[in-house]
């Protein structure tokens, strides 16, 4: 008797705490794949194409949107595998890259797609090959695709009621891929922030601590145990590039993905154009 027992909680969720999330910030937990995490009000209606819509899965109060991407470190991995080096080393000078500048677009089906066209059938597309492409360009592209899929996430959590106040990248990744952080700040058009440290484990502390009445509440364990965030800021160049690419990454997304028509014939040639600059 007297002796608090909390009980565990999916991982997600209390990474999403660890990370600093509360009400209204989006926390994409990146990792091999990718879960996101919304903190939304308690009136946030069913969102199309995201399963986990839960009241009370992150924080009594409010009302947990969980969404993913079926494989995000996991591809990037298999594109170092196939090019017979790690990723450390074929991430080495992505940083120079320009947005859209290897004309490739990257749709990151690799292990099908969870949200929101919640397709298992689906697998990968890469357009716009040429014989000058190399594994640091796929790679690149990857990371922009990843970007882009978590752009049509975003935004259909927002047309159902979810205003989005704050972007945080957690997970592992984002503590070793600041080229990342760059671009999903570019393609979403919004601060991304990025705990100082890793917050790991720490969303579990968090929870621990105000079970066993240490602390008096969520919000005040977060204030002493979270990582303070850095900040990156999206470029406006970088931004009005990545918009025009948007507009074919969602024309094929929707069209190969649900049957939208798609104008095919003017696909290569746009992405052909962001390759040689234009």
């Amino acid at each position: 008797p007297g002796i608090p027992i909390p009980f565990g909680a999916f991982d997600a969720h209390w990474d999403a705490l660890g990370s600093g999330g509360t009400q209204g910030d989006v926390v994409n937990v990146v990792g091999t794949s990718t879960c996101f995490i919304a903190i939304a009000p308690d009136d946030v209606v069913p969102v199309p194409g995201i399963c986990g819509v839960v009241p009370g899965s992150v924080t009594p109060e409010t009302t947990g949107i969980e969404a993913g991407q079926s494989a995000t470190g996991d591809v990037f991995e298999a594109i170092a595998r196939r090019s017979g080096r790690d990723l450390p080393t074929l991430m080495q000078g992505l940083d120079a890259y320009r947005p859209g500048q290897t004309g490739l677009l990257r749709l990151p089906w690799d292990n099908g797609d969870r949200t929101v066209l919640v397709r298992p059938d689906l697998g990968g597309i890469t357009l716009g090959w040429d014989l000058g492409h190399e594994a640091e360009d796929e790679l690149h592209a990857a990371i922009e695709g990843m970007a882009m899929h978590t752009r049509i996430i975003h935004d259909r959590m927002e047309q159902c009621g979810m205003k989005i106040r704050h972007v945080v990248n957690g997970g592992g990744i984002p503590q070793k891929n600041d080229v990342l952080n760059q671009v999903y700040a570019d393609v979403l058009n919004r601060p991304v922030h990025v705990p100082e440290s890793s917050p790991t484990g720490v969303g579990s502390c968090i929870m621990a601590s105000v079970a066993c009445g240490a602390i008096a509440d969520i919000a005040t364990a977060q204030q002493r145990l979270a990582p303070k965030p850095r900040i990156l800021n999206p470029r406006p160049d970088a931004v009005a590039t990545y918009n025009e690419l948007f507009e074919i990454f969602r024309a094929i997304y929707m069209g190969f993905g649900q049957g939208d028509p798609l104008d095919l014939g003017s696909i290569l040639p746009r992405l052909r154009a962001f390759r040689i600059g234009g």
